[in-house]
């Protein structure tokens, strides 16, 4: 058998067209997959925060204004899914045209020649069905090809997360034999807004400091820079002498304890949940921090005791029990600095007598900072910070600030109606 030009240039045609179909097919992919990508994570973030905000939404019977984010995000994501498949349709047509009009060459060529004479009939049956194993294989390359686009922009925001540096990757295994605390000249924001400017502070070793100011002021902020959760953007924060940024993150957080006002208590035991301040910890410094934190008596009233499985986030447990764990889970760690963030907020009275026994206990020879809206809570502090604007306005004990006209004797005079307070 002669070598046929109509088959070559039927077969190298069909190549040709199928070709460039597939770059413009992956052209788009390359193109569209991170939008498309974008609209997932938003759909995702819209769905977690109405699933999250599910009971609010009815107590108030806003489930069609709670939802309009929802069907938004679901909307937006259908419309870039069919522009996607818009812009892929054609170039898919041009792949399979160049595909298909191959396969029909070659069989009608074939089937000529062999009608001619020119080709034996099992030579003309073997090339039939090798055009269709080759243009068929080709097409499921086309199709897998779409997908690896899409799964290779996933692979890339994988990858940049895997590649992310650790924010203490320059730091050292510090020990420290000294807790004092010292902000110099610090600065600190998010995005382009300023949240701390410029603020000086020291905290002297054993000593309880307290730090009050309106919400959004930079409370918060001040104990995650301590912890180094961010790295401040200028100036240094000093503990025991050392800058924080010369320590890593494990060596840091060894000296400090912290307790939230919202606890998150894992779906395990409250054995389990404890030890997360102290994973070798024996049974009986289980129960002796369990004893100091006033929560033995209500865990070895429940059915299985330190058993007990708690619902994620702590969810079949009260306010006060959930934070009277947490102040547990602290005393176990036994950390000589200890950061309390509005612990006692919105606590019943009840409980709030318990968990201030509890934070006598946690707190007794160490280096306080505390976070709180309680005037019983700041009025014995060895320091009040008074922060406003990202700013340390006024510093001193109870006695000095409310002999001075400033921020805080106002907050002392209007304290039960001034709403825009959180402090702490």
């Amino acid at each position: 058998m002669k070598f046929s030009d109509g088959l070559g240039g039927a077969a190298l045609l069909a190549v040709a067209i199928s070709t460039a179909g597939l770059q413009l097919i992956e052209r788009q992919s390359r193109k569209n997959s991170p939008i498309r990508q974008e609209s997932i994570n938003e759909m995702a973030d819209e769905i977690v925060q109405y699933v999250r905000g599910m009971a609010v939404v009815k107590s108030f019977k806003q489930e069609g204004v709670a939802s309009d984010g929802l069907y938004r995000a679901y909307h937006k994501s259908k419309e870039i899914n069919i522009k996607m498949e818009r812009n892929f349709a054609p170039c898919d047509a041009l792949h399979r045209l160049g595909l298909y009009m191959g396969t029909m060459a070659i069989t009608c060529i074939t089937a000529l020649l062999a009608l001619q004479g020119e080709m034996e009939l099992y030579m003309a049956i073997m090339l039939i069905v090798y055009s269709y194993i080759m243009f068929n294989t080709i097409e499921s390359a086309n199709n897998s090809l779409h997908i690896l686009e899409m799964l290779d922009t996933v692979a890339e925001k994988l990858q940049s997360i895997e590649d992310a540096e650790f924010i203490d990757k320059d730091g050292k295994d510090v020990s420290i034999n000294q807790y004092d605390i010292e902000f110099k000249d610090v600065s600190f924001g998010y995005d382009s807004r300023e949240v701390l400017s410029h603020i000086s502070f020291r905290i002297p070793q054993n000593t309880t400091t307290a730090i009050v100011g309106p919400s959004g002021s930079g409370k918060t902020t001040i104990c995650s820079l301590l912890a180094r959760f961010y790295d401040a953007q200028n100036g240094e924060i000093q503990v025991g002498g050392h800058n924080v940024r010369e320590f890593t993150c494990d060596s840091l957080l060894k000296n400090i304890s912290m307790v939230f006002q919202n606890v998150y208590l894992f779906h395990d035991s409250i054995r389990n949940n404890i030890l997360f301040g102290k994973p070798d910890a024996s049974e009986e410094e289980i129960i002796a921090a369990a004893k100091a934190a006033r929560c033995h008596d209500f865990i070895m009233a429940l059915p299985d005791g330190y058993n007990t499985v708690v619902g994620e986030g702590g969810s079949t447990l009260s306010g006060g029990e959930k934070q009277r764990i947490s102040i547990a889970r602290a005393m176990l760690k036994n950390a000589p600095i200890v950061i309390l963030d509005e612990a006692t907020a919105s606590i019943d009275p009840e409980n709030e007598h318990l968990i201030q026994q509890a934070i006598g206990n946690l707190t007794h020879g160490k280096t306080i900072i505390v976070i709180a809206h309680r005037l019983a809570t700041i009025e014995s502090a060895d320091q009040i910070l008074v922060i406003d604007e990202g700013k340390v306005v006024q510093r001193g004990t109870h006695q000095q600030l409310v002999s001075q006209n400033g921020l805080y004797k106002r907050f002392i005079s209007i304290r039960e109606q001034a709403e825009g307070w959180a402090i702490g």
